[in-house]
């Protein structure tokens, strides 16, 4: 279990306990911090993951605070982790994404243009530049649209076009919550970049078998631990 997801779990323990009531005032950022025994880092990755499901809101010069958690609120923040916590066939998404951006990725490789390259490596060098885990996300998509349109297969590229949209929130759920996910999909997204602009089809096919089976192997870690503690709870 990630850091992050740690500190998760100890946020929501409060709400569950009663400590932290709907409409309550999260204490100050350093406060509760030493209160669960949590680096300041941790705990604000783990306010961003919660305010991301509506369990928590951010007012401007106000402060954190725990939602209303009517049943329209929580209705819609369940949706939202079903997308991908408890909603086994995303698995399947994923293995057929890793296949199909392989295929993609070495067909781009020999037909890319340049304008499309350029595209890429706007794309590639803007990654630094996101503030937000959603903008860095909006970023990998673009990235992987570009390449999947490089591969002159409209069918291959409408295909992953529908499993990005359906992966994206867990995505965003990932760069949150797995130490170190952002960082190794900036490597990836920029060895595969070189892949490409060499003109290396079995190189850049095999990078991004590796990068997506990356996502593959945390979403499938992911389930296995929703898993258990849905069996530890019943």
């Amino acid at each position: 279990m990630s850091v992050t997801q740690e500190a998760i779990n100890k946020i929501k323990a409060m709400i569950i306990n009663g400590d932290l009531r709907p409409g309550a005032r999260l204490p100050k950022e350093a406060d509760l911090a030493e209160q669960l025994g949590l680096s300041r880092n941790s705990l604000r990755e783990a306010v961003r993951a919660l305010t991301l499901i509506r369990i928590l809101e951010t007012r401007q010069g106000d402060g954190t605070y725990v939602t209303s958690l009517e049943p329209s609120v929580l209705l819609e923040t369940m949706t939202f982790v079903a997308d991908f916590h408890q909603d086994g066939s995303l698995l399947h998404v994923f293995q057929v994404r890793r296949i199909l951006e392989s295929a993609a990725t070495s067909l781009a490789a020999q037909h890319i243009t340049d304008e499309e390259l350029e595209v890429l490596d706007d794309l590639v060098g803007g990654m630094d530049a996101c503030v937000t885990v959603e903008a860095f996300v909006e970023n990998d998509l673009a990235f992987h649209r570009t390449i999947a349109l490089a591969s002159r297969n409209p069918v291959l590229a409408s295909l992953l076009e529908s499993f990005s949209s359906r992966t994206s929130r867990a995505r965003v759920w990932r760069g949150i919550t797995q130490a170190g996910a952002i960082e190794q999909t900036k490597t990836d997204h920029r060895a595969i970049y070189d892949a490409l602009r060499h003109r290396r089809p079995d190189l850049a096919g095999g990078l991004a078998i590796a990068h997506i089976g990356s996502v593959e192997s945390w979403f499938e870690q992911t389930l296995s631990e929703t898993e258990a503690a849905q069996g530890v709870v019943a």
